[in-house]
């Protein structure tokens, strides 16, 4: 059950499609999402669909919907692609004395809102199995006592070896773009305060730019209209810092891309892949699940040391983690690696990629269900 799920963008809404279509090769899958996802669910899944919005109805709808299902197709385990379902699972699977599995991502933990802590983590401690998507994850499950026993670590995944190489298309975009002679960053995710673009724009490219003029940073993810969290930042907003900078010009706003052989060419295009997440305690970053389809790619990856994003990077293998806030040497080590000074390697990010490829991540779940058995 999740609310996450295509053609709604983002990093859950991958992960939660490639866990119900890895766990169908090897059980039987009833998916219970909005409508929308129907079209784009996998095969193997039996697909019911609920109304997306507004949230209430979500949840009431899931909650009755859910009681249908324990009650005709008895399944069981019933599984929650997030803490926001949670309640739900857990409450049926007691009633129905089934077991429950809650995958919990960052900001499902480590929200401080009252109402959240008061219903929401008692339910998710009453889990059979809680799976988190990261050490810092599995960290705030412990802090809001939550019993260690309980408590797995499963990355979210990333498809490897990618898709090949598309060079006709990879020049395509460079012409495009008018990128045929630069270095080119990519920002790949949602912009959100979290994400941190802005802050990016205003005290590092500028640097980075002064340093190596034919870099040119291509955004890819816009401003989310269905996420629960509202903390956004937009595109004019970073465009306003940009041109204070008189930078604006190195700038490009690809939007989101659902095509994965297009998402996939940029990754190979791009020199490096930036990730200037912001840590805030209370809303963090739960893995960083792009780094990784960057690695699997062969591209780098500099982030800021905050949330699962530890997880997600080798340091000085497939990137470089750095001190919160520390501009200075984020601006530095792009450089480095834009004019070939530093020692990551394609190979490395290669090699890192390759342990959370989905079929390693369908063992873990498996090792999983068959300790309920």
């Amino acid at each position: 059950m999740t609310r996450n799920l295509p053609p709604l963008i983002g990093g859950m809404e991958r992960l939660n499609w490639h866990i119900a279509d890895e766990l169908s090769n090897d059980h039987k899958i009833i998916l219970l999402s909005h409508h929308d996802a129907k079209k784009l669910a996998p095969k193997n899944c039996d697909f019911m669909g609920i109304p997306l919005n507004p949230l209430p109805i979500f949840l009431i709808f899931a909650f009755f919907k859910t009681l249908l299902i324990c009650l005709k197709q008895k399944p069981d385990i019933l599984f929650a692609g997030s803490g926001l379902t949670a309640p739900i699972v857990v409450f049926w699977s007691k009633i129905f004395r089934k077991k429950s599995i809650i995958y919990i991502h960052g900001l499902d933990i480590a929200t401080n809102h009252p109402i959240y802590n008061y219903i929401w983590v008692p339910f998710i401690r009453n889990a059979d199995q809680i799976i988190a998507n990261s050490t810092p994850t599995l960290e705030i499950c412990k802090s809001k006592k939550i019993p260690n026993n309980k408590i797995n670590i499963i990355h979210p995944g990333v498809t490897y070896p990618p898709l090949d190489k598309n060079l006709l298309l990879i020049d395509k975009l460079k012409q495009d773009y008018n990128l045929e002679n630069s270095k080119t960053l990519i920002s790949v995710g949602r912009l959100t305060k979290r994400k941190a673009l802005k802050e990016f724009v205003d005290l590092s490219l500028p640097s980075i730019i002064a340093k190596a003029p034919n870099t040119k940073l291509v955004i890819i993810g816009d401003t989310p209209s269905q996420s629960l969290n509202k903390n956004f930042q937009s595109k004019e907003e970073i465009l306003h810092i940009a041109k204070q900078h008189n930078i604006e010009n190195h700038i490009i706003f690809i939007g989101n891309i659902s095509n994965d052989r297009l998402l996939s060419s940029w990754f190979y295009l791009a020199d490096l892949h930036i990730f200037p997440v912001k840590h805030i305690p209370d809303d963090p970053e739960g893995f960083g699940m792009v780094a990784i389809e960057a690695a699997a790619h062969g591209t780098p990856t500099i982030a800021f040391k905050t949330g699962g994003i530890v997880d997600a990077i080798e340091d000085k293998k497939t990137g470089f983690l750095i001190n919160n806030d520390d501009y200075e040497n984020f601006s530095k080590l792009t450089i480095e690696i834009l004019q070939k000074q530093s020692h990551v390697t394609s190979e490395d990010c290669y090699n890192f990629a390759n342990n959370f490829s989905w079929i390693k991540l369908k063992s873990k779940f498996n090792n999983i269900i068959e300790s309920f058995q």
